[in-house]
């Protein structure tokens, strides 16, 4: 499990190596996916169409961004006496938690009464392949398997704290309060718009770090603490996750704006055709990829305290900003 190679040890003028970070991920997923596929071994009272539902939404073609993230928090923090595939092996249940939960999110925001997407990953979309009843209802059942994956496979004295990391990022405050503002302001629920570029950003800024920086920060959360890492480890981890979050959020705008659905495997374009705001259609598309690049900058160097073992988190901040898809 050889670490990503960045050029530069300044991390402002850093340089990753698009291939190496390619590789980094690949082997992240090689080694999550079966285990992604073991935790559909379920109970034989699931409804067959309801466990073929979850499989659709869940073993579906993805980057694996949040295990990726869970297993690369664990060996960045993991003890050096120990090899790198212990603390992958201990971040197992947090890898497969968090993608459980971000496959449900998916589901749910693609429905008709939310976002309205009938393309996930190159696939039709949940409710299209099956339909809306059967797509909530797989979603709620993979946001109950999360937190059974994390509660049985965790240690005992872990899972109550990790459950409550999960649950807090999925929840009212985070994921699903930041869904519920996204649509506030698209669909002029809001006493007050915001209405200058700045407002603007600012309310862009706060939906994003809940609906999507919320769960890439409980990802690196819960891989640190499968190893039990200490305080400033967790700190570290976790200003890395917010300024990754928002620069993953604007380098997706910035794809929505420019990208094809062939790279993209969903429609592109369609934030702006609802008129939802967007930070490329906010701030233009220059100062996006230039605020896109600094967050990537302030995330690396989160976790240069960490060393060496980090460095495939610090090259996926950069490569996140640069990526066609």
């Amino acid at each position: 499990m050889a670490s990503c190679p960045v050029t530069s040890s300044d991390s402002s003028s850093t340089t990753i190596l698009p291939d190496s970070v390619d590789r980094a991920l690949d082997a992240a997923r090689g080694f999550i996916e079966p285990h992604l596929a073991a935790v559909f071994d379920l109970d034989a009272e699931t409804p067959a169409r309801l466990a073929e539902a979850m499989r659709y939404a869940v073993l579906a073609p993805g980057k694996r961004l949040r295990p990726a993230l869970a297993i690369w928090a664990a060996q960045a923090c993991g003890s050096p006496q120990l090899d790198r595939s212990r603390h992958w092996t201990a971040a197992i249940p947090a890898a497969v938690s968090v993608e459980l939960i971000h496959a449900y999110s998916l589901v749910h925001d693609d429905l008709p009464a939310m976002d309205d997407d009938d393309l996930r990953r190159g696939r039709p979309t949940c409710h299209r392949a099956f339909d809306e009843a059967t797509a909530i209802l797989c979603g709620d059942a993979l946001q109950a398997l999360a937190f059974e994956t994390l509660a049985s496979e965790m240690p005992a004295g872990t899972a109550a704290r990790a459950c409550g990391v999960l649950a807090r990022a999925a929840g009212c405050g985070a994921l699903v309060g930041g869904q519920v503002d996204d649509l506030a302001a698209e669909r002029g629920w809001l006493a007050t718009q915001p209405s200058t570029p700045e407002a603007q950003v600012a309310w862009m800024d706060r939906i994003n770090r809940r609906k999507t920086g919320a769960l890439f920060l409980a990802s690196l959360e819960l891989g640190g603490l499968a190893v039990g890492a200490d305080a400033s480890q967790l700190e570290a981890l976790a200003r890395f996750g917010r300024a990754f979050g928002l620069a993953f959020q604007i380098a997706d705008d910035l794809l929505d704006a420019e990208g094809t659905e062939a790279s993209m495997g969903k429609r592109v374009g369609k934030d702006a055709g609802r008129g939802k705001l967007t930070y490329p259609t906010v701030a233009g598309v220059a100062a996006a990829r230039t605020r896109a690049r600094a967050l990537a900058v302030e995330a690396t160097a989160a976790v240069q305290p960490l060393g060496e073992p980090a460095a495939e988190l610090a090259a996926l901040a950069h490569w996140i900003v640069a990526r066609d898809h």
